[in-house]
């Protein structure tokens, strides 16, 4: 498997999460939407990589495979940073790859 950096963790997103941002959801639906933009992304020499969310569901692309994984408050909250992180996990999984996150930044294992 090869390392491929994708993005910078988005630190700016956790502005977005409660208390100092209202969120009526329960696993900070806008802070996920912020940390996964930067996640869309043709990584030169590697992979293209999709990142989006569908109501609860994290949709991961990698290539040509795909990885969907609820985000489960009741495993792995109440943190919606630990929710997003082991949703992410599990999508990467899903979806063939190995996602990884060293000194704020993201990377993927393909």
């Amino acid at each position: 498997m090869t390392k491929h950096r994708i993005a910078e963790e988005n630190t700016a997103a956790e502005d977005l999460l409660p208390p100092k941002a209202p969120d009526g959801s329960g696993i900070g639906v806008n802070y996920v939407d912020a940390y996964i933009k930067p996640m869309n992304v043709a990584v030169e020499d590697g992979p293209k990589v999709a990142c989006k969310r569908k109501g609860l569901k994290i949709i991961l692309s990698v290539n040509d495979q795909t990885g969907e994984v609820v985000m489960r408050r009741t495993d792995h909250g109440p943190d919606p940073r630990s929710i997003l992180r082991k949703a992410l996990e599990s999508a990467a999984t899903a979806a063939g790859a190995n996602y990884v996150v060293e000194d704020g930044a993201i990377f993927l294992e393909v």
